[in-house]
């Protein structure tokens, strides 16, 4: 198995620390590797960003004989995850994954707490733990941090939904956060780099849902998309995807997955051939390496430290943390695997810019039509 460890000395991986400091904490013995995940919005069963946390724990611990557990708190305060993240401390949990960027102040405050506990908080940043904690420079020895850089992802779905010949793009996103952000920015980039390519009209519908979890509205809206015209929606917000299916199905309409390959889930629900591709993030890969290390006793290399992933290799794309999936995107003569490892080597090299500003407040185009709709209502 390669360890993380090994992954963050690519040239193409940055790394970021905290703030100096030393970040020493005793090694775990067998007792201390209890693992606990708690969700931030939406369950375990969400097909996307919880659930492969969850099996990527899962997992591990089950191939190495080490309880687990989740715990879902009963709202999505503070307070409320604060309460979660004791109880489970208080049961004997020595290792707690925290996903979602909403757990920033949670981590901060836990972390301080609980000295001796390690805890893992996928998609906070450096600058979401300084916010949380009221000044720069928070450092904790005991916490790990892990953003990626979804704008890649994002950049790769907008450019292959162009070349794949699909002129009315719709984005939804689901709560209005950076990592959102990051993959909807890079998505009009990518189809406003494939629009100059292609010479012909595109339009991009771009929203947010202002929550996690499908509902009727969200069908209802997204069957208003698919019926004046949108072809395809990159749905990015876990539960969400339910409604955006829905609605292509019942439209004969097109949609992209988001975090893992949402494909089997999708087409085995709504209907084979909807899902043209994902946009994913390695958060499997991610809760395995860094359990590994702990396990290992390699915690010093990760602890107090933030680590934003993004391509690691031009050869073998399916260890890059941000990627399409080979197998199941809908290539065709116009955009075949070899122009996606292409695409992907010219971003590695640089020569192809995904940059996008997440301050900013809407995504920025230039040659594609943008139609900002803010958060859905």
């Amino acid at each position: 198995m390669k360890k993380l460890i090994s992954l963050l000395l690519a040239s193409t991986l940055f790394l970021s620390l905290c703030v100096c400091g030393s970040n020493a904490l005793s090694e775990p013995d067998a007792s201390k590797l209890k693992t606990l995940l708690v969700t931030d919005s939406g369950d375990v069963d969400d097909g996307s960003f919880n659930q492969a946390c969850f099996e990527a724990m899962k997992s591990f611990c089950e191939k190495n004989d080490i309880e687990y557990q989740y715990l879902q708190p009963e709202n999505e305060t503070t307070e409320a995850q604060l309460q979660a993240i004791r109880a489970g401390i208080a049961a004997g949990y020595h290792v707690v994954i925290l996903p979602g960027y909403s757990f920033a102040s949670a981590a901060v405050q836990a972390a301080q707490e609980f000295p001796e506990v390690r805890f893992v908080a996928i998609d906070v940043s450096k600058e979401d733990l300084d916010a949380a904690a009221g000044a720069e420079g928070f450092f904790a020895a005991n916490l790990c941090c892990v953003i990626y850089q979804e704008e890649i992802a994002g950049y790769l779905a907008g450019y292959a939904a162009v070349k794949l010949g699909y002129s009315k793009l719709g984005f939804l996103g689901g709560v209005d956060t950076p990592a959102v952000r990051r993959f909807g920015y890079g998505y009009a980039k990518g189809a406003d780099a494939a629009a100059a390519e292609v010479g012909e009209a595109i339009e991009l519908r771009y929203a947010y849902a202002g929550t996690f979890v499908a509902n009727d509205g969200i069908t209802a809206q997204m069957n208003q998309w698919y019926t004046e015209g949108t072809q395809v929606v990159f749905s990015c917000g876990g539960g969400i995807f339910h409604s955006v299916a829905a609605a292509a199905a019942a439209n004969s309409g097109k949609m992209i997955g988001v975090d893992v390959d949402q494909r089997s889930l999708i087409d085995g629900e709504y209907g084979e051939g909807i899902t043209v591709t994902s946009a994913m993030k390695g958060v499997q890969t991610t809760v395995t390496d860094i359990l590994t290390a702990i396990r290992l006793g390699l915690w010093a290399e990760y602890g107090g430290m933030t680590h934003s992933l993004g391509i690691i290799s031009t050869v073998n794309t399916s260890l890059n943390y941000v990627q399409l999936p080979l197998e199941s995107t809908q290539w065709d003569y116009a955009f075949t695997q070899r122009d996606y490892l292409e695409l992907v080597s010219g971003i590695d090299s640089g020569n192809v810019d995904v940059s996008v500003d997440p301050a900013a407040d809407q995504p920025q185009a230039e040659r594609i039509r943008l139609v900002f709709e803010g958060t859905l209502g």
